[in-house]
């Protein structure tokens, strides 16, 4: 059986994207896992803004998507000023947040 992590990565790939851009944290560990064995880039950031800007600059550049992933919380909101020019821009695409979730038990 596949794990979330696996049918994600399986996803980005069908849907045409070649590298995305990250600041590793625990609320997507299965993502990175499954992108270990994946032909898709993945191009590790220091900052959260940093990855949505490089991921916004990458989709305007090659015309494919840009794609960032960030952890939860103060990650994500980190990422919030890269969202915020992405979105600004006339001809940028609707980004789109998905704040990852882990079971605690």
């Amino acid at each position: 059986m596949k794990t979330g992590g696996e049918l994600i990565v399986e996803a980005l790939a069908a849907n045409g994207v070649e590298r995305l851009f990250c600041v590793p944290g625990e609320s997507y560990l299965a993502v990175l896992d499954a992108l270990y064995d994946a032909k898709i880039g993945v191009t590790v950031c220091r900052a959260e803004g940093g990855a949505t800007m490089m991921a916004d600059a990458w989709g305007k550049l090659t015309g494919k998507p840009g794609i960032c992933f960030v952890t939860r919380g103060p990650g994500a909101t980190n990422a919030s000023p890269g969202i915020h020019i992405a979105k600004q821009d006339l001809d940028a695409t609707d980004p789109f947040h998905w704040p990852g979730a882990t079971r605690r038990t």
